[in-house]
């Protein structure tokens, strides 16, 4: 969501800039920055944003600088010819120059009229606008396609972690097997084939990791069906990356294996560093 557009135009007595800033957010928060002459048109122009940006916490900035003869403030000609009478009349014999001068600098001596939109100035304003809008996109979506490499380059990583762990499966069985016959051995009990075959198959059920390396498996595959969807999928990428980890966290509580725990560690480190980039996606 990270992004920055700007665009200018230059007018015959104006110079109009607009600037668009966007970080990352949960939702859309718009803060504007424009001349209070054109407040009435901030409504309006809300809604063009926030249908273009969607998320992202925006800083949108109108900047008018005048560059000819134009000015919104006048004289007030009664008010300064009443200050210089009055002077006069305390000091007789004062230089009409210095009078001028102290008249000026007197409360409500300047007086500024409220300026009304020029609609073709507002085209024009709304054209500088527009083109702001299509820079940040664009810059966004720049960012997005570096991102899409990022989480395709991950999500193999993760997969490609996970089948190494698998690997490990059936020689963690063994050692499971092998380190509960050396115990009963210890022991010197007898024991019942039958029933010893039972209980070991219950209890290796439990470190059984199947159903979480096809859930793993389902949900890296689906990250990345819905990376190449068109519509914003940010949030939906997000609840995705946490189902991921649950089943990341399952495999490394049932792993009972070092070898696989470090795969495991491997791989939540890789989830991290998706989900603190999917946070960057609309």
């Amino acid at each position: 969501m990270t992004g920055f557009g700007k665009a200018t135009l230059q007018l015959p007595t104006k110079k109009i800039s607009v600037e668009l800033k966007s970080l990352n957010s949960k939702g859309l928060d718009l803060n504007t920055r424009m001349p209070s002459v054109y407040r009435e048109m901030e409504l309006g122009l809300r809604n063009q944003l926030s249908q273009r940006l969607e998320r992202g916490k925006i800083d949108f900035s109108l900047y008018i600088d005048v560059t000819g003869e134009e000015t919104s403030s006048k004289i007030n000609i009664p008010i300064v010819k009443g200050y210089i009478n009055q002077m006069k009349a305390v000091i007789p014999n004062a230089d009409e120059t210095e009078l001028m001068k102290m008249a000026v600098r007197m409360p409500d001596a300047l007086k500024t009229e409220r300026e009304e939109i020029d609609e073709k100035e507002w085209e024009s304003i709304q054209k500088v606008i527009d083109q702001a809008l299509e820079n940040i996109v664009s810059f966004r979506k720049d960012e997005g396609k570096a991102l899409e490499k990022e989480f395709i380059q991950r999500i193999a990583n993760i997969k490609k972690l996970m089948l190494e762990a698998v690997a490990y499966d059936s020689e963690r069985i063994e050692t499971v097997k092998t380190r509960l016959r050396t115990a009963l051995d210890e022991l010197q009990m007898n024991v019942d084939e039958n029933r010893f075959e039972q209980e070991l198959i219950f209890y290796l059920e439990k470190y059984d990791i199947t159903e979480e390396k096809v859930r793993l498996e389902n949900h890296l595959n689906y990250f990345v069906e819905t990376l190449a969807g068109t519509e914003a999928n940010g949030r939906k990428l997000g609840f995705i990356t946490q189902e991921m980890g649950r089943e990341i966290n399952t495999m490394g509580s049932k792993s009972n294996h070092s070898e696989m725990q470090k795969l495991v560690v491997m791989m939540k480190d890789e989830l991290e560093k998706i989900k603190e980039q999917v946070l960057n996606v609309l």
